[in-house]
């Protein structure tokens, strides 16, 4: 049975918006113990695509890509709800829905795309009985750190991360929501031994898109034109997405996400990190980095 504590103190949290559940020591945002039971209990089928992610690492990005595969790069389909409200995060409550992302799952007609960040040993075990299909995006740590502080200072439901400097240390110690980057992106890549894992890596993403989305079509036993799959890595380009009201974030109200504080699509490009990180934060980073990932395979590039 995992150990629950509700409202950790290591988290701070803005006024009725936010509300943590420690699960194993790990702070998620969920609303309550009664709706991390339905998760634990959530019905997978064997036909739901999960996508799996350490937050800030491409989640928003990656569930473009697939609903644009999904859809068969129909770019019209792909602009029929806002990305929040197209696919539903497991284990999220948004404060501007009226019922968890969980409800609006079970409602929903298959195939299901279903966002998660929960680490691995976390997942409801019905995904594994079911042997259901997981992409999980990988982002270096550095990067991820950068883009997680900007996302809490302009969202709403999440504690105000107060500066860099302090966002920095709680990251470093895994004392944000969702935990340690380092546990759960060395979780990940051993499921990927036992389960349908498509480990994929942001970096290589940003590089070569194409390359990249002809993995996840092979993954995903589909074939598409060349021309479809030209016309799906440009429409999911950081620019054109950045244009579009309908993958954006920007038809949220401000008082869920505030834009003018940090846009949600902020820049999106490998080795940002250098415009925040200070020589001192760089080089105490790099060694608890060596110590963290020690024995592990896993590999990470900062820039490219």
């Amino acid at each position: 049975m995992a150990k629950i504590e509700k409202n950790a103190p290591t988290v701070e949290k803005k006024p009725e918006l936010f509300n943590i559940l420690e699960v194993d020591g790990v702070p998620l945002a969920v609303l309550s113990k009664e709706l991390w039971d339905k998760i634990c209990n959530f019905p997978a089928r064997p036909d739901d695509l999960i996508l799996a992610t350490y937050p800030k690492s491409g989640t928003h990005w990656m569930q473009e890509i697939l609903d644009m595969i999904q859809n068969d790069g129909d770019v019209e389909k792909c602009k029929r709800f806002p990305s929040l409200d197209r696919h539903p995060f497991l284990e999220l409550k948004f404060p501007h829905k009226e019922k968890p992302d969980l409800e609006i799952a079970l409602e929903m007609s298959s195939p299901r795309l279903i966002k998660t960040h929960l680490p691995s040993h976390l997942i409801p075990p019905s995904i594994r009985k079911e042997n259901c299909k997981i992409v999980y995006v990988a982002r270096n740590p550095k990067d991820c750190l950068v883009s997680y502080y900007h996302f809490h200072r302009m969202a709403s439901f999440l504690p105000d991360p107060q500066n860099l400097e302090e966002f920095y240390e709680k990251f470093m110690s895994g004392k944000v929501t969702c935990g340690s980057w380092f546990d759960h992106v060395k979780g990940w890549w051993a499921a990927k031994d036992r389960h349908q894992v498509l480990y994929l890596f942001y970096e290589d993403i940003k590089k070569d898109p194409k390359w990249e989305t002809e993995k996840i079509l092979k993954f995903l036993e589909k074939d598409i034109s060349e021309e479809i799959l030209n016309k799906i890595v440009y429409h999911t380009s950081f620019d054109v997405m950045k244009q579009n009201p309908m993958a954006n974030y920007t038809t949220l109200p401000t008082s869920i996400m505030d834009h003018s504080i940090s846009p949600f699509m902020r820049k999106g490009m490998p080795g940002d990190w250098k415009n925040d990180f200070t020589v001192a934060q760089n080089e105490e980073f790099d060694k608890d980095y060596q110590k963290n990932m020690a024995g592990s395979s896993l590999t990470f590039r900062t820039e490219i």
